[in-house]
């Protein structure tokens, strides 16, 4: 039986929140949002425009020409993947609903992790196993904690299937270790565990010289790997994301699946996106300055939080950022997020969102939405050698930096009551 009173998730209702607080007029940082933040490359709206007439349902697995460049996508990664063992869906959110659905029993999260993981864990019947990350990483629980917590849950009776990692990750923006994905592998072969890796952020890894290297890599034959083009191309609205299995029973099952929730993904996105996992030159450029701005954002920001006093890690992909703001003693999570949001107009995400210790001050941060409030300027900032120094892109970090100092300075002084409004966040917190 699943549990009914699962929310709007955490992500999506702050948006939503934050967006009425702007309406109003309230100047509000928004740094509560994992939207990529850049406009669509002109090539790629050619292609979909192009194929705009493709109104037919096409196949449950997708397009054939999908298929094949997402198999090409991992080839040349190393990966020699056969295109049949590719199943497209209306992105990958939905591709990791469908796996937990096909796979079955409960499954092994790091702690913290994306909030959908364990609302959707929830909502197919499993129940999670939250495993903390070796100490300085993100993405992948602790492969000596994985066995000790799968097998005492096994000796209660339990049902554990799986074990999913983020690489890299969001919330931390940390990538981990070839160690630690090397030592996991060994423990989901021990457990006989399937491993979901969730490799959205592959290509914003922000060196190019970070070791990344997949479970896929070393058990080709029990991980499924998810990506997608949201991140990376920032289509996060066109809804499209591939998956890479390791065998035709699972792939059976995830058939069955897709044709009873989503059919096929919508056929003229397919078509953009056939031609984006074919990694032109163009789009090739495009990820590239995506991956250095993302990183050089990321990277001011997070001075910031060192400046103010926060204990943070030096994000590696993606736009994001997990400071511990603890030193502020100002309590949980929420109640940061509070202090942040409705005292100094900085929109976080408490880390109790992703499953985190209620009780400790960690917060989501997310870049991404700082590059302008127009495609106009989110294009220039693209495309700027300095994109730091573009007035928006400085008036926003100043605007963090000044919000900070003051709340450290609010926090020495004595405390004013007020009441504040929470950030919406799911049951699972």
């Amino acid at each position: 039986m699943t549990n009914t009173t699962v929310t709007l998730s955490a992500t999506l209702a702050a948006n939503e929140d934050i967006e009425r607080r702007r309406r109003a007029g309230e100047r509000v940082l928004h740094l509560a949002f994992g939207e990529a933040g850049l406009p669509v490359h002109p090539a790629l709206r050619h292609k979909l425009v192009a194929a705009s007439d493709l109104n037919g349902y096409g196949p449950v697995a997708g397009a054939a020409e999908l298929r094949k460049a997402a198999a090409g996508y991992w080839t040349r990664r190393g990966l020699v993947t056969e295109p049949g063992l590719v199943v497209c869906g209306p992105g990958s959110k939905s591709l990791l609903y469908g796996l937990l659905l096909a796979i079955g029993g409960d499954v092994v999260l790091t702690m913290p992790s994306w909030v959908s993981y364990a609302a959707q864990a929830d909502l197919v019947g499993s129940r999670p196993i939250m495993v903390p990350a070796p100490p300085g990483e993100g993405g992948a629980p602790d492969p000596d904690r994985v066995a000790s917590a799968v097998l005492h849950a096994r000796s209660q009776g339990r049902t554990v299937r799986s074990v999913l990692v983020t690489l890299p990750d969001n919330p931390t923006g940390r990538l981990a270790t070839p160690q630690t994905i090397g030592r996991l592998v060994e423990v989901a072969r021990e457990l006989d565990l399937t491993i979901i890796s969730d490799e959205i952020y592959r290509d914003l890894v922000h060196d190019t010289q970070t070791p990344f290297l997949s479970p896929a890599d070393l058990a080709p034959e029990r991980t499924v790997i998810t990506t997608g083009l949201s991140k990376s191309l920032a289509l996060g609205g066109w809804r499209i994301g591939v998956a890479r299995l390791p065998n035709q029973d699972l792939l059976g099952k995830m058939l069955a699946i897709a044709s009873e929730i989503w059919s096929a993904p919508a056929a003229p996105v397919q078509e953009a996106a056939a031609y984006a996992f074919t990694e032109p030159p163009e789009l090739v450029e495009r990820v590239v300055r995506s991956r250095r701005l993302h990183g050089a954002v990321a990277r001011a920001v997070h001075a910031a939080f060192v400046e103010a006093g926060a204990s943070v890690p030096l994000p590696q992909g993606g736009f994001y950022l997990y400071p511990d703001l603890g030193y502020l003693q100002a309590g949980g999570s929420v109640e940061v997020s509070k202090l942040l949001l409705n005292d100094h107009g900085i929109a976080v995400l408490p880390g109790q969102a992703f499953g985190d210790d209620p009780s400790a001050a960690r917060v989501r941060v997310a870049t991404s939405l700082m590059y302008g409030e127009s495609p106009e300027e989110r294009l220039a900032t693209l495309t700027s050698s300095d994109p730091l120094s573009l007035p928006w892109i400085a008036a926003n970090l100043e605007h963090l930096q000044t919000g900070l100092r003051d709340l450290s300075a609010q926090r020495r002084a004595p405390r004013r009551s007020r009441r504040a409004t929470l950030l919406p966040t799911p049951v699972h917190g």
